[in-house]
This record gives structure tokens, sequence and C-alpha cells, in this order.
């Protein structure tokens, strides 16, 4: 268990660090230059890595629009982008009216480029490839990362290689990873036994890993973060008492906290102000919310995991130990939802125009179930990411959709069936 906490002080850079930038071990604290060698872990103690700034911006440091508006928070002033980021924060108002919160809104990451959030946190990975001079990008994948990787790599005029577990990736997704030219290997195994080889393949320098793993993909995705708070204060003159997610690989949980953590640490955001981050898992893949449940500091490791939402059927989350302590320190809980719940949640959300995968309506079906056990109060301001397209799983939208009704070439056919 790493020693995060909400309003930890900013930091002076160590001798490490280059232009006031360093990667920084959560376990032991050890410090490293962040440009200079690949490193994904510590190299002292094998613990995650986050990168580390000496000048934490405030909102006024912000200008422009999508994720690099957020480049004072950045390693970079500019990536490699299509561009991305600036994703609708959706109404829905009779879903929030079923709900029972005060406040509802949607943040639709499936509106980035290749649909997925992924895209936010390979802008930046693939720049910092670029600056470590590396020729062929790796990741293992449940299928977004696979694509956004895809995208961002022929972009950047890179070899990929993705790595996925056969048969059980949606075929959109991997349909994006071909066209964009990667190197497709389907393993006879599931997401983490695609990651253990992946990070084996990296380890010895065979390819450079842009998983969440990677501490400069979670820097693209705590933008989400900066936009929700943005977009809240824009609309009502506060901030979202909780942020609902999905989590798989705990990416996101961990870069909201990290987003939050580094505002507290400006002191533009005070500590009673930051969102109760929420995670939602489905039933069959649920490692985080057994760890929370528990009160573990760790997770357990699930050998066999299965759900509709593919997305986040992962049952070894590496980002758990930065997750677990944003989701304990912002006051949030943690809750698993079933395939059938899920499948209603994305019906709702179509209700209202918003066209999700099924692994993006598990937030809004864990906010369900977390407002009928009251865990969830009527007064609360509630955002809900989702965090992939629709169209990522066609299949699993035809499912969960109504289906087509034969009819005669007639119009009166037509008219009798309107009838």
């Amino acid at each position: 268990m790493s020693d995060l906490v909400l309003d930890e002080p900013a930091r002076s850079a160590p001798p490490e660090a280059d232009d006031g930038t360093w990667l920084e071990c959560i376990a032991c604290g050890a410090t490293f230059a962040p440009f200079d060698a690949i490193r994904y872990t510590c190299d002292d103690c094998g613990g995650l890595l986050e990168a580390r700034y000496d000048d934490l911006p405030t909102f006024d440091d912000f200008s422009g629009e999508g994720v690099w508006r957020y480049a004072a928070a950045l390693p970079f002033s500019e990536g490699v982008s299509l561009p991305e980021g600036n994703t609708p924060l959706h109404e829905v108002p009779r879903l929030r009216e079923s709900v029972g919160v005060n406040r509802l809104r949607i943040k639709h990451e499936g509106m980035n480029p290749t649909g997925s959030f992924k895209d936010r946190g390979m802008t930046v990975g693939v720049r910092v490839a670029r600056e470590l001079g590396v020729d062929r990008l790796a990741c293992a994948s449940t299928g977004n990362t696979s694509a956004a990787l895809a995208a961002y790599g022929a972009r950047a005029g890179m070899e990929t290689l993705v790595l996925l577990p056969s048969g059980k990736v949606a075929a959109g997704k991997i349909a994006q990873a071909s066209l964009h030219d990667a190197r497709i290997l389907e393993v006879d195994g599931n997401f983490d036994a695609c990651l253990d080889i992946v990070q084996e393949l990296a380890t010895d320098g065979d390819v450079y890993l842009l998983n969440s793993l990677n501490p400069f993909r979670l820097e693209g995705q705590k933008t989400i973060g900066f936009e929700i708070l943005e977009g809240f204060r824009a609309d009502y003159g506060t901030y979202p008492d909780r942020i609902v997610l999905p989590v798989g690989n705990a990416g996101n949980t961990a870069a909201l906290f990290k987003a939050f953590r580094e505002l507290v640490a400006a002191d533009e955001l005070g500590p009673d102000e930051v969102p109760a981050l929420t995670g939602v898992q489905a039933e069959g893949a649920a490692p985080m919310v057994e760890a929370v449940e528990s009160g573990a500091d760790e997770v357990r490791r699930w050998e066999e995991v299965e759900t509709i939402a593919t997305a986040i059927r992962i049952g070894n989350p590496v980002n758990a130990p930065k997750a677990l302590p944003g989701i304990r320190e912002t006051g949030g809980t943690a809750v698993a939802v079933s395939d059938e719940q899920i499948t209603d949640a994305q019906r709702a959300l179509a209700g209202e125009g918003v066209g999700v995968e099924p692994a993006s309506a598990a937030s809004v079906a864990g906010l369900r179930k977390l407002r009928e056990r009251g865990v969830v109060d009527a007064d609360e301001d509630v955002a809900c990411l989702t965090t992939g397209h629709l169209l990522k799983d066609p299949d699993a939208a035809f499912a969960a959709g109504d289906d087509p009704e034969p009819v005669a070439n007639d119009v009166d056919a037509v008219r009798a069936l309107l009838e």
C-alpha cells in the first residue's frame, strides 16, 4: 500500500529533475530523471512511479482546448495529437430524475478521436516515446488501448505491437488496431496474461510499454479530472460531490486522484472540495471492490474474470496501489454490478441520446445501486464517467437494443404497423 495522501505538500525538485520534472516511487520515495532511461517501476523496490513537478499550475495557467490546454500540468507543451480531450459533459434530465440526485452529468469520453479515454494517455505517452528515442510501441489490451496506441503510433510514424486475449475483444476495437497497421497478436489467455508477456518484453527492451503501468500515460488521463471540475464550475459555480467511474486497470481512478492532489498542493482546490472517487466493477471482475469492501491494503488477483463489459474484464488492476488511496482519501467507495444492471444502464443512457459501450454504462449502474442503498444522497451533485463509444462494441449494442421489424414493401403495411 502506498502512502499517497490528498493534502500532500508541494515538492522541491530533486537533483535528478529535468526542467522541474522527475519520476518518484510512490512506495519508497526514490527519485529518477524522467527521460534519461526507460523505466516503468522503481529501480530500488519495484514500486509504481509517478511524474512529479516542482511548479504546480492553477486553473489560470490553463489555456486553449483539449488535453494540451493543460500543458502547464504536463511534462511537455505539446504532444502527438489528433486532437483529443474537450469531451462533452452531457445533461441527462430524465436519468437524473430516475436516479434521484440533485445534479447528474455524463462525461462522455467516447467522443475522443478513437472513441475512448485512452487517447488522452497516448497523446502524452507517445510524445514521451519520441523523447526517449524508441521505435516500437506495445501494449496489452482489452481493445481500447490497442485502438488508441495504433492510431497515435501511426500518427507518430512508429511501429506498434498489441497483444489481445483471443476471442475476448470486441470486433470494432480489433478493426481499429488493424486499420491503423498495428501488428496484432492474439494470446491464448486473458488480459492479465497478455500484460504479463508485454511487461517482460518491455523489461528486456524489445518494446516500449504504453499500458497504464507507464506513469506518463496517466498524466494525459488526469486531464479528465480538470475538465470535469472546470465544466461544473462554469455551469454551477461549484464542483461535483462525487465522480463515479468504471474500473478495469484503475488508471483513471489513479489519474483523477493525482489531478486533485496537485490542485490541492497548489492551493487551488480545498481538500473538502475534492469529489469522492467512486469505482464500479462488474461482478465477474471485481478485485478492487473486494479490496475496498474488506479494507485490504492490496488487491487479490482474480485468475478467472468474465463480464459483458469487455473493457473492464481485468482481474489484476496494476494501478491499485495508486487507486485504493484515491478512493479512501476522497471519501469514496466501490461497488460491483451485474451484467444485467450494466445493460439496463446502457439502455437508459441511450434513451438520453448518449451511446456508450457496456463498460462505460457500469458507472451509471453503480450510481443507481449506491443510490438505492442510501450510500449516495439525494442532494449530491454527481458526474459519471463513460469511457468508450457505443460503436466500440456494436454486437453488445445490437443485443441491448430493439430488434428490427419485418414489413412488406408497401406503404399501407407500414401504416398498419404504426397504427
